[in-house]
């Protein structure tokens, strides 16, 4: 399925939209001055989609790469009576479907969680890319082997931590992966997700995410304002939530 956005976005004179690809990129790899132009001359056009726009189906063939420059996305799959687990969540900077870019049909569902940005980059032209230029290349694949890892830590998260270790869990990776890519979260955020969102994405029912977020509260481990998280001891929803940062595989200084 083609992508059907809403109206093309102005493009931004300040932020090149495929400069926050390249700070993704470079949390895990190395990319010179020639890789990173290479990058920024990728043909591409910046569209806004509202929230809950799929920007993939699952079955669909794709001719584009997605980037979401703005906003938040998630990936997501329904079995066949209609229940939704989400498997995956994105923030600004990250590649939307790197998955299917050698292969030639979606098997899940990327869809926009709030307002967002999406820059469009045709497959071929990434493919080429990636091929001519090693570095690049590596990059893409080590950013796929990140999220892979993400995905086991997930698989663990639901299927072996309680509801309050996992909740945390979810809190502070949220927290690690905003601020690796210089979106800050270390001592708050706005978690722009309905607990039934949150429940699809921990495996978990609305009232128990409810029950949840409010022992944590009650715990002194987070402050809710709303939607934004704040976190008044890092060392201490950390250690509840069996969290460690090492799967994110984020280099100590991007070159």
């Amino acid at each position: 399925m083609a992508i059907a956005p809403s109206s093309p976005t102005p493009a931004k004179t300040a932020t090149s939209p495929l400069a926050l690809m390249i700070r993704k990129l470079k949390t895990h790899a190395t990319l010179d001055r020639r890789d990173r132009e290479a990058i920024q001359a990728l043909p591409h056009h910046v569209r806004t989609f509202d929230a809950s726009a799929y920007l993939v189906r699952e079955g669909d063939s794709l001719q584009h790469c997605s980037v979401l420059v703005s906003g938040y996305a998630f990936r997501q799959k329904v079995t066949g009576d209609g229940l939704r687990q989400i498997v995956s969540l994105h923030i600004p900077g990250e590649p939307l479907d790197l998955q299917h870019l050698f292969l030639d049909l979606a098997d899940h569902n990327v869809q926009t969680l709030t307002r967002a940005e999406v820059a469009i980059i045709p497959r071929a032209a990434l493919q080429s890319l990636a091929l001519s230029h090693p570095a690049i290349g590596h990059a893409l694949f080590v950013n796929t082997l990140v999220e892979g890892s993400i995905f086991r830590e997930w698989a663990l998260n639901v299927g072996r931590r309680d509801a309050r270790t996992r909740l945390a869990h979810f809190l502070c990776e949220f927290a690690a992966r905003l601020e690796a890519q210089g979106l800050d979260g270390g001592r708050g955020y706005d978690l722009p997700m309905s607990q039934e969102q949150i429940g699809d994405a921990l495996g978990l029912t609305a009232v128990h995410v409810n029950r949840t977020i409010k022992l944590l509260e009650s715990e002194g481990l987070i402050v809710r304002t709303r939607r934004w998280i704040s976190i008044p001891s890092w060392t201490a929803l950390r250690e509840v939530a069996d969290f460690s940062s090492r799967y994110l595989h984020v280099r100590s200084k991007a070159d």
